[in-house]
């Protein structure tokens, strides 16, 4: 067994070895090329992998979190090990890896998401659970409708707006999104390069509710192919409870669908009850849960 650091030409394997291990994530291999090679600003992102006789068969990544102002916090990725690889030290390897990582960084607080069946595995290496994250699914066929938008309220797609304007509408939105820390610190060039310039995101798919010039909801596409992430929806505080996150989730499944997308993923913490809501009116089934884990480094 040899661990490394990932190399931009590892990019396929890691995405072949993801849809093994979790098929309900979306990253294609361009986009998984560009963050190896190129990775996040201002976060010390690293990746390493673990081959076994010259087979890539495992994958993390652990990086300083810098969207929240929490001071020394990073997380560590789920963990990538092929299932026919597993208990031979890999996914020990990786843990130690990425943690030895963000010590070297200065980070103290760290997170990492684990599946129930892993807990046991987390638990044992300091990690204790915190939050649950559903995931679920849809086809894309016979899409219900998009509900009528109100009068005031105008469609547009991505592709039609100004990146400073949608980054200002998708900060004021995270502000109090729901999670271990907040999205609080959200700097210009991160959220252009997780967001904006991101190989997947589909424009002409993520659609935006305007009133007026002002932006008060929006929902994100990032595909691989057929498959889709609806990486965010949300409704800017002051116009929630209008029915704009289903109407631009809405919206936007039905581009994707004509753009030639047939099933779509997404996540919920558990505590988004209202967006949770809006998935099961749209028809998404649930798919895994997973937990978020937290320590302390020494």
């Amino acid at each position: 067994m040899q661990i490394r650091f990932a190399a931009p030409d590892d990019a396929p394997a890691v995405v072949a070895l993801r849809a093994e291990v979790y098929p309900y994530l979306v990253r294609g291999v361009e986009s998984t090329r560009r963050m190896i090679s190129e990775p996040p600003p201002g976060e010390d992102w690293v990746a390493f992998v673990v081959e076994i006789g010259g087979r890539l068969v495992g994958w993390t990544s652990s990086y300083r979190n810098a969207t929240t102002s929490h001071a020394d916090f990073g997380d560590i990725s789920l963990l990538h090990v092929h299932p026919d690889y597993r208990h031979r030290g890999a996914g020990s390897a990786l843990f130690a890896a990425a943690t030895r990582h963000l010590t070297g960084i200065g980070v103290r607080r760290v997170r990492t998401w684990v599946q129930e069946q892993s807990l046991e595995f987390a638990r044992k290496r300091g990690f204790e659970p915190s939050r649950q994250l559903h995931y679920s699914a849809r086809a894309l066929r016979s899409l219900p409708p998009v509900p009528p938008a109100p009068p005031e309220v105008r469609l547009v797609t991505l592709s039609e707006l100004d990146p400073r304007q949608m980054y200002a509408a998708h900060v004021a939105a995270s502000a109090d999104e729901p999670g271990d820390v907040p999205s609080d610190a959200i700097s210009y060039d991160n959220w252009r390069y997780e967001v904006w310039e991101n190989l997947g995101l589909d424009r002409a798919a993520s659609v935006a509710a305007m009133v007026d010039d002002d932006i008060v909801a929006f929902s994100l596409v990032k595909r691989d192919g057929e498959r889709m992430w609806s990486d965010m929806t949300a409704t800017l505080p002051q116009h929630r409870g209008r029915g704009l996150a289903r109407l631009v989730k809405s919206a936007a499944l039905q581009h994707a669908a004509a753009r030639g997308v047939t099933v779509a993923y997404t996540s919920n913490d558990e505590s988004n009850a209202p967006m949770l809501a809006i998935n099961s009116r749209l028809g998404y089934r649930p798919v895994v849960t997973q937990w978020s884990c937290l320590t302390s480094l020494a």
